[in-house]
């Protein structure tokens, strides 16, 4: 019995202190509003905005100093669509976007009266995506963070001449004993008791349409309450005027709520009095009962019965008031959803008819229940195939009403390849050489996007300038771009065309992409073969393998993929790695460099022929063509033209005193070399050191030898130069850019026997970081 004890012990002390709350008197629930408006006053609008952005975290900005940013963020949405998920959601970078701004304009009050229509193909996850939302939804509604209350009237029966419980009971015991010599059986006395007696000295009336106490109070009347409740507290008042919280003083209350404050007006002639039987309940959602979230599918068959009522309470009612005309119980379904979510889960079949009802609920507010204006402000969502778009299309005045959302195929490798990760397992990666399986996701991605693009090409006229790092239709850029990052292979130039109207005007076609190609369920089909063929454990998967997947063994795959995409991919590979191995094998002296850089950046607001001390670094510097020459060597590569070089310098100068100098060192305190020109310039001098950090070793046929004897015993017949320069490399390799040794040494000798050193010397121009290549 102990256990048993201890397991019903258990229960009781799991139910919350939430869930068990009496309803609180209004008074009370006046005193939490004033302590928390914020989170009391709050309709389902700000409640899901606040669910979302308590579930999604703000990754930092890649790119925070750059004035032309468009705040297109990275956001963590693990803990809303993945985390303790039977089938999770992933949101890619452009979903997620899209998502936050659609609740942020939510939370400023900017619906207005709409339906919520996210749109995607087959497999592309709106299913699963709405589902997990709902989850959230209902969890974050019942809980503290998320509390609401709803309506209920406690209606004193003393207050209209009723007699109490107790003097009824006891009047009825009195009067049995007295007419025991008549012909009344015990059953009769009891059906007496009961009609006198009710169960309570309280008749209890909920709200169906679930409305704040707050619209208990007279509409005329509210915005002076409130300036009364807050007093001065300018932290409060401030919520009057913002838009967010005009249907608090817009809004009616639902019909049983009006009609019946006007019933306990006409007899209490009291305001105060009425609002005491006004009582405050937290609001419960549940979807399975319907409460606050309703869910239909295209075979569910609409309900026979769309009026609802309650007889028993109605004739309480009408015992209580002696009137059976002056409160009228009865809702609609729609009343259930009230201040909460109303699903569609694919408009088709039922569906299509369950929409065309809502037309005039969206339009207007209300819904018509027999002769009751019934109000209706619900979220409503619903999910649509674009083939299913023809079942509205008779509807032209749909179309204001209707606000479409994009769920496409994913377009974010990143996001890609972490669906591989969670249905396969994160030990997927153990068997690809580092950035071959976001290769992978780059195929699948490019077989859901445009093959033209107007606003690349409008960016980039000429794309075959890149041909080396990029396909003819800028997918791979697009991709990059698509994911947050600006590739560093990008010139200068095309860095600075790149301005924020100009992303704005890229993103935005994602809006026209990811409709077709291979689907979800496609995509991982594909995996799971060509994971299934080809993972070994004594082995990596490299671009050879997945190029010839793709090309050879699966071509009616390849077919699919845009005409030259995998050959393309395979040299941006080829560039990368080759960085890779350059970013590895060259040491740099990180205290020369900053100096040199220092110096340039004092020297250029003199003229050549002038002996200054350098106030950043206290050296004496003979300022000459030779001294600017011999820096801008190592900023700008040993072949640039004069002009270039002297354009260069009067472009950097004028960088300098316009911002790096009076904005960031002046005004903002910052020490030189914390200055973005500093940074840049320093990101300058390092890549057109490491341009030829690989040029000595390709000479050396011991170096290849050695690099292929590595984790031998064989390795150690070589001079210790030699091994510890490979040594150096297969370990930089390793801590910077996650590759085993086994993996290390594959992609050093691919660089050196594909004479990759040769093919891109001179053709890349200066990367805008030292390390990141691409966004994997």
């Amino acid at each position: 019995m102990t256990d048993l004890h201890q397991a019903l012990q258990h229960i009781k002390g799991s139910v919350s202190g939430w869930e068990q709350r009496e309803p609180l008197p209004f008074e009370e629930f006046l005193q939490l509003l004033a302590a928390r408006p914020e989170q009391l006053v709050r309709n389902v609008f700000q409640v899901f905005h606040d669910m979302v952005i308590s579930q999604v975290t703000e990754k930092a900005d890649e790119y925070p100093e750059d004035p032309e940013s468009i705040h297109y963020v990275s956001y963590d949405c693990s803990k809303l669509f993945v985390e303790n998920a039977d089938h999770p959601f992933f949101a890619d970078r452009l979903f997620a976007n899209r998502l936050i701004n659609l609740v942020e304009a939510w939370r400023r009050g900017a619906q207005q009266n709409k339906i919520y229509i996210f749109e995607g193909p087959p497999g592309s996850g709106k299913s699963t995506f709405l589902n997990r939302l709902l989850i959230k939804f209902e969890e974050y509604a019942n809980s503290d963070e998320g509390l609401r209350f709803e309506t209920v009237w406690r209606l004193d029966r003393q207050k209209f001449g009723g007699i109490p419980r107790h003097e009824t009971s006891h009047f009825l015991d009195r009067l049995s004993k007295l007419i025991d010599e008549y012909e009344f059986d015990q059953n009769q006395i009891i059906e007496a008791q009961s009609s006198m007696q009710e169960r309570d000295d309280f008749v209890e009336v909920v709200c169906p349409s679930h409305d704040s106490p707050i619209l208990m109070i007279p509409k005329d009347f509210r915005r002076q309450f409130f300036l009364n409740l807050f007093g001065n507290d300018e932290s409060k008042l401030h919520l009057l005027d913002e838009k967010a919280y005009e249907w608090v003083f817009r809004n009616q209350p639902c019909t049983i709520c009006s009609s019946l404050y006007l019933a306990l007006l006409r007899k209490l002639k009291d305001p105060a009095e009425v609002l005491k039987m006004v009582y405050a309940y937290p609001y419960r959602f549940n979807r399975r009962l319907g409460e606050g979230i309703s869910v239909f599918s295209p075979g569910d068959k609409p309900m026979k019965h769309m009026v609802f009522t309650n007889d028993m309470l109605q004739n309480r009612l009408n015992s209580l008031l002696r009137d059976s005309n002056q409160v009228n119980y009865i809702f609609s379904q729609y009343a259930k959803t009230n201040n909460g979510i109303y699903a569609l889960m694919d408009i088709k079949s039922h569906n299509t008819d369950r929409l065309i009802e809502l037309h005039n609920i969206i339009s207007e507010g209300v819904h018509k229940v027999e002769d009751l204006e019934e109000n209706v402000n619900s979220l409503f969502i619903a999910l649509m195939n674009p083939e299913d778009k023809k079942n509205i299309e008779n509807f032209p005045s749909f179309s204001d009403r209707i606000q479409y959302i994009k769920i496409p195929y994913v377009l974010d490798l990143n996001t890609e390849v972490e669906i591989y990760r969670n249905i396969f397992g994160k030990q997927i990666d153990d068997s690809f050489l580092p950035r071959v399986l976001h290769n992978f996701a780059r195929i699948i991605i490019s077989t859901r996007m445009q093959q033209h693009s107007d606003a690349m090409q409008e960016w980039i006229p000429d794309p075959a300038k890149y041909a080396m790092f990029c396909d003819e239709n800028l997918q791979l850029l697009k991709m990059e771009i698509y994911t947050g990052y600006i590739p560093p292979w990008l010139d200068e130039e095309d860095r600075k065309r790149l301005m924020a109207k100009r992303r704005r005007k890229i993103i935005a076609e994602s809006e026209i992409e990811g409709e077709s190609g291979f689907s979800g369920r496609d995509a991982i089909n594909i995996f799971n073969d060509f994971y299934s063929t080809y993972a070994r454990k004594d082995a990596l998967i490299n671009m050879s393998v997945l190029s010839n997947y793709f090309t050879k063994v699966r071509p009616d795959l390849g077919h699919l993929v845009p005409e030259g995409f995998i050959d393309s991919l395979l040299r941006l590979y080829a560039y990368t790695v080759l960085q890779e191995v350059k970013e590895s094998l060259y040491y740099y002296n990180e205290e020369q460099i900053s100096r040199e850089i220092r110096n340039y950046l004092f020297s250029i607001n003199f003229e050549p022929g002038r002996t200054e001390t350098c106030r950043f670094t206290g050296d004496r510097l003979e300022i000459s063509e030779s001294f600017f020459e011999g820096i801008e060597n190592r900023l700008l590569g040993p072949k640039v033209e004069r002009e270039t070089r002297l354009a260069f310098r009067g472009q950097t100068q004028k960088e300098y005193t316009a911002r790096t100098l009076t904005q960031e060192i002046l005004a903002e305190g910052k020490d030189v070399t914390r200055t973005s020109l500093f940074q840049e310039l320093r990101e300058r001098y390092i890549f057109n050191l490491k341009e030829k950090a690989l040029d000595p070793f390709l000479e050396n046929a011991n170096f290849r030898r050695a690099i292929k004897d590595y984790g031998r015993p064989e390795f150690k017949t070589y001079d210790k130069k030699i091994r510890n320069d490979v040594t150096f490399l297969i370990n930089n390799l390793c801590s910077k850019f996650r590759y085993t040794k086994n993996g290390a040494r594959e992609v050093c000798l691919y660089v050196i026997d594909t004479d990759l050193a040769r093919r891109f010397s001179r053709n890349s121009p200066e990367p805008a970081k030292e390390t990141t290549l691409t966004s994997d």
